[in-house]
């Protein structure tokens, strides 16, 4: 079986590549389990930052559930969408093309958003008879807006990059080399840092359960050698070296 999604590892970072070109990378449950196995394979070799593309002509348009049960679809899909919110590193969705439906998903549960200006964004759920699950709704209105949400979801209004990028849902406008060296510069950044940051933003977006977690990394954070050559790179004014340890 060919392989519905590529990736390049590198020591601090990957590009994951969503890669069914001919069907403009809508998402099956072959390129969700591979999704899947992808962001475990992340947090084991300690990726820093990861961006999520898509072959040309697309960046996904879509789903398609071609000879597979819906429920086990959506299933694998919200296990995929939930696991990149729950990466330690940071997350940039590089868009070239349309972001369409389970592409928009992927799109709003990344962290950073580099888009090509003309990039298309929308989720016409209203055109297929479709209602999205609650918990995409409530990610679609805090990364895209309250006002942007509602005329997605209730006018299957499409929307540019250029146009998002205005109010800040897209956060730079480029192409997949733009988003790579975004993600190398990140890459730089304090680790520990960045995942206790992460598991706070999740909390304070609604998950409560999380609390508890943005203690402990804020406790680990202040403890650890990253901390210590924060302080010291500060004031011998060096670039700072960190470790995650």
């Amino acid at each position: 079986m060919v392989d519905a999604v590529k990736v390049e590892w590198s020591d601090l970072t990957a590009v994951v590549t969503l890669d069914r070109p001919a069907k403009r990378n809508a998402v099956d449950l072959q390129m969700l389990i591979e999704l899947r196995q992808i962001q475990q394979d992340a947090e084991q070799r300690r990726i820093r930052a990861l961006v999520l593309t898509g072959s040309p002509p697309a960046f996904c348009a879509g789903a398609d559930l071609a000879g597979v049960r819906e429920e086990d679809f959506h299933s694998q899909l919200n296990e995929v969408l939930r696991g990149f919110t729950k990466l330690s590193c940071v997350t940039l969705a590089s868009i070239d093309g349309p972001a369409l439906g389970a592409g928009a998903q992927l799109a709003a549960v990344c962290d950073l958003r580099v888009a090509t200006p003309d990039s298309i964004f929308g989720v016409p759920a209203a055109k297929l008879g479709l209602v999205v699950n609650h918990w995409t709704i409530e990610r679609f209105t805090r990364e895209m807006s309250w006002p942007v949400a509602r005329a997605m979801l209730l006018a299957a209004k499409t929307y540019t990059a250029k146009e998002l990028f205005a109010i800040g849902a897209v956060h730079r406008i480029g192409q997949l080399g733009d988003a790579v060296e975004w993600a190398n510069e990140i890459s730089q950044l304090a680790p520990l840092t960045i995942a206790g940051h992460k598991i706070a933003l999740e909390s304070s977006a609604g998950e409560p359960e999380l609390d508890a977690l943005v203690a402990q990394a804020r406790e680990r954070a202040v403890a650890s050698d990253d901390a210590r050559e924060g302080r010291e790179a500060f004031l011998q004014k060096r670039t700072p070296r960190f470790t995650g340890n």
